[in-house]
């Protein structure tokens, strides 16, 4: 094959890509970048305006929840930096679940900086049995790979990190590994509790993708609930999203700005309840929906 041959076809697979259904998730990530802030005390905002990234400062390493989008790594790292905060302090990260817009960064953390990766046993396995389950393959580079975490998350699992201690829980649903955890974060003078759920969508839950994966009892939909129902009852006084729209975190930033002297718009101790439920709502009108059954 010709150079000429080989760079048409690489136009040729771009022009797919950005033609595609799935371009808005890879095209031009940069335009989704937002201003990193401090949500409350020790707990940061570095994520963009679609997939959140949020980092714990521990007191003894960096904390990070998630690690963005395939493809946009370099915009999480700069957000880092731009918080005041080093990317080579960044010792530990855990994935809500094994979806390619929320690991795309890990690999380049455990290579540049040794950083640990922790994961659900469930998506581990499913890396390893069910790879194209992680929707890796709709990635806009072919180079994006997936990986073996180096600690595995088990349902009520505990375990600390610096200053930092996590209650982690299994909420399959969205994916059979997605977490929940709950910990405290804390301004210097006040804690308050964090809830993080790990995957909400129902894109993993319609007719067609649970027969192709051979769910043809659509079961998951009833564990998705049960989930819901397992963790709605903790206490949370600020509902840690992992995409924006869950807590409407680009609005609530913009109060933030705007009033400065006003309460924290973060703080609410009925948003984990109130969203749990109106997700619960949801999902049992799609399972009611004849078209899904």
């Amino acid at each position: 094959m010709s150079m000429k041959t080989e760079y048409a076809d690489y136009l040729h697979r771009q022009r797919e890509l950005k033609e595609g259904s799935n371009a808005r998730f890879f095209a031009d990530q940069e335009s989704r970048y937002v201003e990193p802030f401090q949500v409350y005390g020790n707990l940061y905002y570095v994520g963009d305006s679609w997939v959140c990234v949020h980092i714990v400062d521990t007191g003894d390493g960096l904390l990070m929840f998630d690690a963005g989008n395939c493809g946009a790594s370099a915009v999480l790292i700069h957000s880092i930096w731009k918080m005041g905060l080093n990317p080579e302090d960044v010792r530990w990260i855990i994935l809500s679940h094994g979806h390619m817009d929320h690991f795309g960064a890990a690999n380049f953390f455990r290579r540049m900086f040794g950083t640990k990766i922790y994961l659900s046993e469930p998506d581990s396995r499913m890396f390893r049995e069910h790879p194209e389950q992680s929707m890796v393959q709709i990635s806009g580079n072919c180079m994006d790979e997936l990986f073996t975490p180096d600690v595995e998350i088990h349902d009520g699992d505990v375990m600390e990190f610096g200053n930092t201690r996590i209650q982690f829980y299994l909420v399959p649903g969205h994916t059979e590994g997605c977490i929940a955890c709950f910990f405290d974060v804390t301004d210097g003078k006040e804690k308050k509790r964090v809830g993080y759920y790990g995957g909400f969508g129902f894109n993993t839950l319609q007719k067609s993708f649970l027969e192709e994966i051979g769910d043809t009892s659509y079961e998951m939909r009833k564990i998705y609930l049960n989930s819901l129902r397992k963790v709605r009852d903790e206490k949370v006084e600020l509902f840690m999203p992992n995409h924006t729209a869950d807590v409407d975190l680009l609005n609530k930033r913009r109060q933030m700005l705007q009033h400065p002297d006003a309460p924290n718009p973060f703080l609410d101790d009925q948003a984990w309840k109130k969203y749990l439920d109106g997700k619960y709502d949801k999902m049992r009108a799609l399972m009611e929906d004849p078209a899904q059954n």
